[in-house]
């Protein structure tokens, strides 16, 4: 498996206007819930909340990676999102948060689901990926990046 086979074009949202961690949250889960009709947003954005009061998914350098899973779901989704402005999403560094990998994933996936957010992680390292991933203009752009990246860096 891929990043790419789990990430689409139109999962990537590269406006996000939130201020802070909860109201980053709601606005990725409504604009998911409009993609995927499937997807309950309530049930969701719990999830997620759920999984940072156990600690921060903001794993620094301008990143976060939230995450959470759900019985309804049938397989993992990634969705990405872009702050220009940084959201404060208490991250270990204390820094503003532009860059989010939101991981979706079925209750039963605890693996697949660890391998990717290693994966992702692992191609997050590069500052000049995070800084391209910040100056990219389309979401289409944005897709390019993170499937030369992936290409690099896949997982099994």
């Amino acid at each position: 498996m891929r990043l790419v086979d789990v990430l689409r074009k139109e999962y990537i949202m590269p406006e996000l206007e939130a201020r802070d961690k909860e109201e980053l949250l709601d606005e990725m889960c409504s604009r998911l819930s409009e993609l995927v009709p499937d997807l309950d947003r309530g049930s969701l954005l719990n999830a997620l909340l759920k999984r940072e009061k156990l600690g921060t998914t903001g794993i620094g350098h301008g990143v976060a990676l939230p995450h959470g899973r759900l019985k309804s779901v049938k397989s993992i989704m990634v969705f990405f999102g872009r702050s220009r402005r940084g959201v404060d999403f208490n991250s270990i560094d204390k820094t503003p948060v532009h860059l989010f990998f939101l991981i979706i994933a079925p209750e039963n996936s605890a693996a697949t689901h660890l391998k990717l957010l290693a994966c992702i992680s692992r191609i997050l390292k590069s500052q000049e990926f995070r800084d391209r991933l910040l100056s990219a203009s389309t979401p289409s752009d944005i897709f390019s990046l993170i499937e030369e990246a992936d290409r690099k860096n896949a997982f099994v």
